[in-house]
């Protein structure tokens, strides 16, 4: 017989089903992701720092936990909700199993539940607050803990996921890229020195002077977790950069460039998580299926005044998925060209910037 677990929604339901991981009570805001495969890449995805991350593919473990695909350290989400659980993978590059990847770094899950219903929630309610239980407390407990945490619009997450100190990789490149890490993916890096683009990964709240003394050609505003309202020093920084270097903005970091030139920023209903988000680019006609994790956009109509025009939208729901500056060699976008395990239709989106910081 299977231990028990349950998960608590602000609104009052209990979730009842099997636990797998770590026996542990974890709070955080329930989210859901459409992608098929990649939980390895999402669990450790910084930007899921402060989530209960389900997954609305009912088979997750299957080809097990391998470190190749880790997008940081460690797993970030606090919590992981499936419909099924397979305990003993077949693919042969597997290093451990999903339960024993959650056990390592003691997040809990739970299994045997339907997601189906739960994501239909979520879609018409929005993102809750929630809390999720392998122990033995009581419903009455688990609500409590559910409804008392703190709004993730009010919670400060990147400075949990961004390095505490610089690094640099690939120093000996002739082309040097700073990162201001909010939480940024290894595949971003990785996509960077494959193209002979050295890093100087910094601190979120690195000073501007800081980054210029590196002497680097281009910088890259990084993805991340949270609210981007609450990057003032992030956002500060980037405002004394934006007419010295090339700039790259992905995911949050699209969000705090925005902010630097005045628009404002909202939390969405849901939010955008899975790897089959359509994107329309306005100037080609082109649409791009791309990777995506993302809980704030920006207000499109806080663009008028300001020199970012406007570049691609969703399909979905017509919210902001990139902008270029007027003039300036800035460009942002909402999704991830670096998406592991894909989709790859964006990742020239690397070379692009390179062309750019080159000839710059």
């Amino acid at each position: 017989m299977e231990n028990r677990a349950k998960l608590a929604l602000e609104d009052g339901t209990i979730v009842k089903g099997e636990s797998f991981g770590y026996e542990t009570t974890k709070i955080g805001e329930v989210v859901f992701s459409t992608g098929m495969v990649g939980y390895t890449e999402s669990l450790t995805d910084p930007s899921f720092k402060g989530q209960i991350l389900m997954s609305t593919y009912p088979l997750e473990g299957n080809y097990g936990v391998s470190k190749e695909h880790f997008q940081s350290d460690s797993i970030q989400a606090d919590g992981f909700i499936v419909r099924e659980v397979c305990r003993k993978p077949s693919r042969y590059t597997s290093q451990k199993t999903l339960n024993d990847f959650l056990e390592e770094y003691e997040i809990p899950g739970i299994s045997g539940i339907d997601t189906r219903d739960l994501t239909l929630k979520i879609r018409t309610e929005g993102s809750m607050k929630g809390a999720l239980t392998t122990e033995d407390i009581s419903d009455e407990e688990l609500l409590t803990l559910a409804r008392n945490q703190k709004s993730i619009v009010d919670r400060d997450l990147v400075p949990e996921v961004s390095t505490k100190k610089t690094q640099i990789y690939g120093e000996d490149n002739k082309h040097m890229v700073a990162i201001i890490d909010c939480g940024v993916k290894t595949s971003i890096i990785n996509d960077f020195l494959k193209r002979d683009l050295g890093v100087v990964r910094v601190p979120y709240d690195t000073n501007y002077q800081e980054i210029l003394d590196y002497d680097v050609d281009g910088l890259l505003v990084s993805c991340g977790p949270g609210n981007p309202a609450r990057l003032t020093e992030t956002i500060d920084n980037v405002s004394h950069l934006t007419n010295r270097l090339p700039i790259f903005g992905i995911c949050m970091g699209q969000l705090v460039i925005a902010k630097t030139f005045g628009a404002k920023t909202f939390k969405m209903k849901f939010g955008h998580r899975g790897g089959n988000q359509p994107v329309k680019d306005l100037k080609t006609g082109k649409v791009y299926i791309t990777s995506q994790n993302h809980g704030f956009a920006v207000d499109a109509d806080s663009l008028k005044g300001t020199d970012l025009e406007l570049a691609q939208i969703s399909l979905n729901d017509g919210t902001p998925e990139g902008f270029v500056h007027k003039e300036l060699p800035i460009k942002t976008i909402q999704y991830h060209p670096e998406a592991t395990p894909g989709p790859t239709d964006t990742n020239i989106l690397f070379d692009e910037f390179k062309e750019t910081i080159v000839n710059y």
